[in-house]
């Protein structure tokens, strides 16, 4: 079975998020399992810079978006066992990855032209093409309206939905001008909603099978509050719609080798991850003792990811015994308040405005909790890292969040995490308080801490999934 993921972005070659991350890990669990599966994926400033000498061309033209002729170079390059494809255009994809509203759709509309248009010089003929997202959901449309009776016609495709809340909605005009899109399919019943063009709307419609990134996320895209105005044809489509639970590297997250770390551990010694807390603090300047339970977030400063509810609290939790260090950036609204945080507690707060892998790192492996109190959150990766790293994550029970993190129950001991259902600052409190009081229980706290990190967040998981959907689908 031979399958081309598609998509925006990529580790390590690209990566603003999650999607990175998923495109980057799911096709060599795929490979491991004795699938072809090959990326397609823009060639960003940073796939030049990291890997430009190991590129090799495979072939040079011009190609047609609208009435404008485009150059479009194909190369590739393989890695640790992976074929990559890589689509070069200096002017769409040289010196930025999102170039955000209408350039940036029309920087993926020409990736989805461009992605068609190569298929016959790669060598390489893909039973299914599987797309990410709405930068690359116009695939699946192109392919059933303007590519029938091409050999790229035959192609089955797969959309996987990352997050909904992104749709790439452009004008009826924008969408002829520059795919092509005739008038007959600018309607509802295909890609028109709510009075534009929806290119998430048209892979979900013209796409074979359609996956989100968790069964729970899966359920509640059905429903309008997280539905985002697609409900009505997820729930026309229902009957291909799945939910796959993603996993994360567990190669590039492993406390036992990773590089970023000055002390290993493992679930059956955990020593080396108190020392990890303490380098953690020292390069923070915080100034508690280590005994006190330190608290995490590596996250986008957005509404999505409830910092709402850590604004409401926080300075009521910092009045108690507990540290916080977070590492992210996003609006101004949040960065503002952080750096209040971090002023006005400056002995047991650190904030870190930006991103820095190591340092993601190092707060995965030396923070006792892991806070992620999403709004919404469709997979999630950062619960599963923290899971492996053995620090406890807190999340509200939503999407993947639901999926993965198991609340711990006092009088049966299961469970490998904490977790709240209302979005609700003080539900979030409350549970911080009772995952605080575990901590104090040291016996049943390493008990706690062995079992999220014996949880299984691998990729091989997701791809038996996937598998058995590609067979299905062929």
């Amino acid at each position: 079975m031979k399958v081309l993921i598609a998509g925006a972005e990529a580790t390590p070659f690209a990566k603003t998020g999650g999607l990175a991350d998923v495109i980057g890990a799911l096709p060599r669990a795929l490979c491991a399992q004795g699938i072809d599966a090959r990326v397609i994926l823009p060639k960003h400033k940073t796939v030049k810079e990291k890997y430009g000498d190991r590129l090799r061309v495979l072939a040079t033209m011009n190609i047609q978006l609208g009435w404008r002729t485009l150059y479009l170079g194909i190369e590739t390059m393989e890695l640790e066992g992976v074929t990559y494809y890589f689509i070069d255009n200096e002017y769409y994809f040289g010196w930025c990855i999102y170039k955000g509203g209408e350039a940036e759709a029309e920087q993926y509309a020409y990736f989805c032209r461009a992605v068609l248009e190569a298929l016959p010089f790669l060598g390489f003929e893909p039973d299914i093409i599987h797309v990410n997202d709405w930068h690359t959901a116009m695939i699946p449309f192109l392919i059933r309206t303007q590519y029938q009776g091409r050999p790229q016609g035959n192609v089955k495709t797969v959309l996987t939905i990352h997050n909904l809340q992104y749709q790439g909605q452009i004008s009826f005009d924008f969408a002829k001008d520059i795919l092509g899109v005739e008038d007959k399919y600018l309607t509802p019943e295909y890609v028109e909603a709510y009075g534009s063009a929806n290119m998430m709307k048209a892979g979900i419609v013209f796409a074979d099978k359609i996956t989100t990134v968790s069964p729970s996320y899966a359920q509640e895209i059905l429903d309008p509050y997280y539905g985002r105005g697609m409900e009505g044809i997820l729930r026309a489509r229902s009957s291909d719609l799945v939910g796959i639970l993603n996993g994360i590297d567990t190669k590039e997250f492993d406390p036992e080798h990773d590089a970023h770390l000055k002390y290993r551990y493992a679930p059956n010694d955990l020593g080396g991850k108190y020392h990890d807390k303490e380098e953690l603090m020292r390069e923070l300047d915080i100034k508690v003792r280590p005994s006190m339970p330190l608290i995490g977030m590596v996250t986008r400063m957005t509404e999505q990811k409830g910092l709402d509810l850590v604004r409401a609290v926080l300075e009521e939790l910092l009045y108690e015994n507990v540290a916080f260090v977070l590492l992210g950036s996003g609006e101004e609204q949040y960065e503002s308040f952080f750096r209040y945080i971090a002023d006005k507690y400056p002995d047991k707060t650190a904030v870190c405005l930006g991103y820095s892998d190591p340092l993601a790192h190092r707060i995965y492996a030396g923070s006792d909790f892991f806070l992620m109190p999403s709004m919404f959150e469709p997979c999630g990766i950062s619960q599963m890292i923290a899971q492996r790293y053995g620090t406890l994550p807190i999340v509200r029970e939503t999407g993947g969040l639901r999926d993965t993190v198991i609340p711990y129950n006092i009088y049966t001991r299961e469970g490998n995490g904490f977790s709240f259902t209302n979005y609700n600052a003080h539900d979030m409190l409350n549970t911080i308080w009772f995952a605080l009081n575990v901590y104090q229980d040291k016996a049943n706290l390493a008990e706690l801490i062995r079992k999220a990190m014996a949880a299984d967040n691998s990729f091989d998981r997701s791809a038996a999934e996937y598998i058995a959907l590609y067979r299905m689908l062929l």
